[in-house]
């Protein structure tokens, strides 16, 4: 069994495969409906920090495939403080067949894959944001048709959302560079696993202060609000 957590526990080829994958569904949805591929199947989605497009985008995804989606809100779960990771973990997987987790601390999200005997999939944690990173990933791929020699830029706070963005472009081939101002810097370890990964795909990396410099000649330009959106 695996889970989704960060975009670096997959490979190139099974990060393709599931944008591939994204857009034979989309084809299907707008050509007339898609098929029950989840039909029986329930996603728990435990939310300890509010998102409007999170909630809608993954209830509406159960829909569309024939399956059920069950909102936990941070009051009916406690996670963490009236009831233990492990034991959340136990008791959903006993119920659901997935489950979706959008938390205050990346750890939560590790721990609830450690103890769950179901897939987890990380919806936003303060480190990273996988699921958000496909969506965009998609986008540029029905652009462009590919990341492979792209540019993509990112101009803002060394954020969770650049993370994995910075993690799936290098991955898939495309030059990454973020400008950012002094003591907004991406994480240590999120940059280290960027350099594995832009070695292997022979992807550049650049880190800037200067956002005009950073934009200069690129294709893709990406931004995010100063203040978390939770």
């Amino acid at each position: 069994m695996k889970h989704f957590l960060a975009i670096a526990d997959y490979t190139p080829e099974e990060i393709q495969n599931m944008l591939d994958l994204a857009v034979k569904l989309k084809e299907e949805y707008f050509a007339g409906g898609n098929p029950p591929l989840l039909k029986g199947k329930v996603l728990a989605m435990v939310f300890q920090k509010p998102s409007l497009r999170t909630r809608v985008s993954f209830d509406m995804a159960m829909r569309h495939l024939g399956g059920d989606a069950l909102y936990l809100s941070p009051n009916e779960i406690g996670l963490g403080k009236r009831e233990s990771i492990a034991d959340v973990a136990r008791v959903l997987s006993g119920y659901v067949h997935a489950i979706m987790a959008r938390v205050f601390d990346h750890e939560h999200v590790v721990e609830l894959a450690r103890w769950a005997s179901v897939p987890v999939i990380n919806g936003l944690s303060d480190y990273n944001h996988p699921c958000q990173a496909l969506a965009d990933a998609l986008t540029i791929q029905e652009r462009f048709g590919s990341l492979k020699g792209l540019n993509v830029t990112f101009v803002g706070d060394g954020n969770n959302v650049a993370v994995s963005l910075m993690h799936i472009s290098v991955m898939l081939g495309a030059n990454f560079t973020i400008a950012n101002p002094e003591g907004y810097d991406l994480p240590d370890q999120a940059v280290e696993i960027a350099r594995q990964l832009a070695e292997k795909s022979g992807a550049k990396l650049t880190f800037l202060r200067d956002p005009h410099e950073a934009v200069r000649d690129a294709h893709v330009i990406y931004t995010d609000t100063w203040t978390s959106m939770g």
